[in-house]
């Protein structure tokens, strides 16, 4: 999977993490009332926690790619 991750552009996981994570723009994003709901309790709708998992999928991977790239630079720093 992290061979995978590396191979993804940056810029790409950027893109697909502004777009699907504050998607829609008005009256608020949804991973944002994803998330409201989570922290209430009350996300427990199927639609609900897909759209969860969807519109946060970019920002998780995109989160790996930053903390793989970090280990990498820190391995080669190392040797």
């Amino acid at each position: 999977m992290k061979k995978l991750l590396l191979k993804i552009p940056t810029s790409t996981l950027v893109i697909a993490a502004l777009f699907l994570g504050l998607a829609p723009f008005a009256p608020e994003p949804h991973l944002w009332e994803k998330l409201k709901m989570l922290g209430d309790g009350t996300l427990s709708k199927p639609i609900d926690i897909f759209d969860l998992f969807m519109h946060g999928t970019p920002l998780i991977l995109l989160i790996l790619k930053f903390v793989f790239m970090s280990l990498d630079n820190q391995q080669k720093v190392e040797k």
